[in-house]
C-alpha cells in the first residue's frame, strides 16, 4: 500500500466491528420488522410531506448541511490546508479573489518550486479553475473555507432535485440525506480543499436536466444542462467528459426519435441554448489556458504532467526514462515515490484496484449499505435509472484506466451513486418471507445503520483530525498552526531558507507562498546551490533572512548566520 495509507489499520478493525454490528441490526429487522413502528410510521410520513414541497425540501437540505457543520465548530474545525493538492487549490483562490488568473514568473522560481504548482510560463495552480472559483468566493467573504461549506450545501440540495427526475420526492430526499451523511458532514470533501462537491454539483444538473428536457423542452432546463456541462469540464474534465457520454448519447438519440417534439422546436429550445453555453465554456476555457499556459489548448495539468511526470498516466502505458529535478524533494518524488506506485505489472494492477475500489466504497458507502447491494441486479432492470448506470459505467471504466485515483476523482457520480443505492433499498423494501414483510425492516435498518455510522464517524474526526477519508490525507504531518502564526507576528519582511535532509518526507512539505510572492510577509525558499541561493538573497536585501530545518526542529528558526550570508552573498 502507498506510504501515506500505512496507519489505516485500526480502521479495517473498526470497518469488520461495524460490519458484525450491522449484520445483527439486518437479523433484528429482518425478524421483527414491525420493531419500532410506532417511530418509524410516523417519521415516514413527516419526510413524506416534507418532500413533497420539493422548494422547501430543497432549501432545508441546503441549511441542514451548513448547520450542521457550523455546529461541530467547537469540535471540528476549520481545516487548514496541509496537502500539495490542498495549497495548490488555496493558492488558485488567493489569485482568483485578487483578481488574478495568474502570475508573471518570479525571476528566482527554482528557489520557490513546489508541487502541483507551475512557475513557467506564469505563476499558477495546474488544477482546473472550478474548485478556485470557490474559494475564492470563500476568500472574499472572510475565508476559503466558507466556499467549500457553502459548495457542499448545495451539493446536497443539488441531488435532491436531480434525484426527483428519476423517483418520487421522498426516495429523492432520502438519496439526498444520504449524500449528506456520507459527505456533507465528516467527509474530507467538506474537512479539506481537495474539492468533490462542485464536481458532484455538476453531476446532478446534467443527470438532473436531461428528463426534464425530454419532457417539458423548457429553455431554462437546456441552460442548466449546458453549466453543468461546463461545471463538469472545469473541475474533473477527464471523468466529466466520460460522464457526459451516454448523456449526449441519450440526447441524440430523443433528437431524432420520431415521437420527439418538432426538429424546429428543439432546436430553438433545445440545441441553440446548449450550444451557445458550450461554445462561451470552450471560449473561456482557451482564455484561461493562454493565460496561465500560453497556450489555448493546454492546461495547466496537461503542462506540468509534460515538464515534470515520466511514469504512467493510464495503465497501459510504461514509465520513461527519468530526468534531473532542481532539487532533491523532486527527485525523491518523481524518480522514487511516484515511480514505485505502478510498474506495469499484472500485480500493481491488481494492487491500484483494490486500492480505488477500498477508496471509493470507503467515501461513498458504510457497512449499513450492505443489504442494498443484494437488490442491486433487480435495479439493472430498472428502464427509468438506465442512463444512471451507463454514466457510471463509463465514469468508472475510465477511472480504472488511470494510474492513480482518488474518491473525488468520482465526484460527478455522487448523485448517480445514491440515486442507485435508493432505487435498491426501494427494491429491497418490498421483499417478503411469506406473509412477513422482512425487506421493510432491512430496509429501515440500512437507513438507521446510515444515521449511527455518521455519528460514528463525527466522533472519529473530532477525537483524529488526521482520520484517513474524514479528514485530510496528511494532516498528521503537516504545517503547525502556532508556529507559522508565530512567524508571520515577526516585524518586518522575512525570508525563510528551508533546509531538508536528503531522506526527507517530500509529503511534509513547507516551501508554499501567497499568490503575490514578493508583497509577501514572508516568503518561503529552498536552500539549493550557492550561487541560486547568493541571488536570492540580493533580490531580498531588504528581507530578514532565517534558516528553518524542519528535519530537526520544526518548532524554531535560527537566524542565517553572518558567515553563512557572507559567503553566499555575491
Amino acid at each position: 500500500m502507498p506510504a501515506h495509507w500505512a496507519h489505516y489499520g485500526p480502521d479495517y478493525i473498526v470497518f469488520w466491528i461495524q460490519l458484525f454490528i450491522a449484520f445483527g441490526a439486518f437479523v433484528a429487522f429482518a425478524l421483527a420488522p414491525s420493531f419500532g413502528e410506532v417511530l418509524f410510521r410516523p417519521l415516514e410520513r413527516f419526510f413524506r410531506t416534507l418532500s413533497s414541497k420539493k422548494t422547501a425540501a430543497f432549501w432545508i437540505l441546503f441549511l441542514a448541511t451548513m448547520i450542521t457543520r457550523l455546529a461541530l465548530l467547537p469540535a471540528i474545525s476549520p481545516p487548514r490546508p496541509d496537502c500539495h493538492d490542498e495549497h495548490s487549490y488555496v493558492l488558485m483562490g488567493e489569485m482568483f479573489a485578487s483578481g488574478h488568473l495568474s502570475y508573471p514568473p518570479h525571476p528566482l522560481w527554482k528557489s520557490f518550486e513546489t508541487f502541483n504548482e507551475n512557475f513557467y510560463p506564469t505563476y499558477s495552480s495546474i488544477f482546473p479553475p472550478a474548485q478556485g472559483a470557490v474559494l475564492a468566493f470563500g476568500d472574499l467573504l472572510g475565508h476559503p473555507w466558507i466556499g467549500v461549506l457553502l459548495s457542499v450545501a448545495t451539493m446536497s440540495a443539488a441531488t435532491f432535485w436531480m434525484l426527483q427526475a428519476y423517483m418520487p420526492p421522498q426516495w429523492a430526499f432520502l438519496g439526498a440525506v444520504m449524500a449528506f451523511c456520507n459527505l456533507g458532514i465528516v467527509s474530507y470533501w467538506m474537512n479539506s480543499y481537495w474539492g468533490g462537491a462542485v464536481a458532484a454539483i455538476g453531476g446532478a444538473i446534467v443527470l438532473g436536466s436531461i428528463p426534464r428536457i425530454f419532457r417539458t423542452q423548457k429553455i431554462r432546463y437546456s441552460i442548466l444542462l449546458g453549466l453543468g456541462v461546463a461545471i463538469l469540464a472545469n473541475s474533473r474534465p477527464y471523468e466529466g467528459l466520460l460522464f457526459c457520454i451516454p448523456v449526449a448519447g441519450a440526447l441524440l438519440v430523443w433528437l431524432f426519435k420520431k415521437s420527439s417534439p418538432p426538429w424546429r422546436t428543439n432546436l430553438i429550445k433545445v440545441v441553440l441554448p446548449v450550444t451557445v453555453i458550450l461554445c462561451l465554456n470552450a471560449a473561456f476555457m482557451g482564455y484561461y489556458n493562454w493565460r496561465t499556459t500560453g497556450d489555448p489548448l493546454l492546461m495547466p495539468h496537461s503542462l506540468n504532467l509534460r515538464i515534470y511526470f515520466r511514469t504512467p498516466l493510464f495503465i497501459w502505458q510504461h514509465a520513461r526514462p527519468p530526468i534531473h529535478y532542481n532539487n532533491q524533494q523532486y527527485e525523491n518524488y518523481f524518480n522514487g515515490w511516484v515511480r514505485s506506485l505502478y510498474d506495469g505489472s499484472r500485480h500493481a494492477l491488481v494492487r491500484v484496484c483494490l486500492e480505488k475500489m477500498h477508496a471509493l466504497t470507503a467515501v461513498f458507502l458504510w457497512p449499513g449499505a450492505l443489504a442494498a447491494m443484494f437488490t442491486m441486479p433487480l435495479v439493472f432492470r430498472d428502464r427509468r435509472v438506465r442512463l444512471l448506470l451507463l454514466a457510471l459505467l463509463f465514469c468508472l471504466a475510465g477511472i480504472f484506466c488511470v494510474v492513480y485515483s482518488m474518491p473525488h476523482y468520482a465526484a460527478p457520480l455522487t448523485c448517480v451513486i445514491y440515486g442507485l443505492l435508493v432505487q435498491s433499498v426501494r427494491h429491497l423494501r418490498t421483499l417478503r418471507a411469506g406473509s412477513k414483510p422482512i425487506g421493510l425492516g432491512l430496509a429501515r435498518a440500512v437507513v438507521v445503520l446510515l444515521i449511527a455510522n455518521t455519528g460514528l464517524n463525527i466522533f472519529h474526526l473530532a477525537r483524529d483530525p488526521a482520520h484517513p477519508y474524514l479528514g485530510s490525507w496528511n494532516r498528521g504531518d503537516s504545517t503547525p498552526v502556532a508556529f507559522v502564526e508565530r512567524l508571520e507576528r515577526m516585524p518586518g519582511q522575512q525570508l525563510i531558507m528551508v533546509r531538508y535532509r536528503p531522506t526527507h518526507n517530500f509529503q511534509g512539505e513547507w516551501v508554499y507562498n501567497h499568490a503575490d510572492i514578493d508583497a509577501s510577509h514572508i516568503v518561503w525558499a529552498r536552500e539549493l546551490d550557492a550561487g541560486q541561493n547568493a541571488k536570492l538573497f540580493a533580490y531580498y536585501k531588504n528581507r530578514q533572512v532565517w534558516l528553518f530545518e524542519p528535519d530537526r526542529d520544526w518548532r524554531t528558526v535560527s537566524p542565517y548566520t553572518a558567515a553563512t550570508l557572507a559567503a553566499q552573498r555575491p
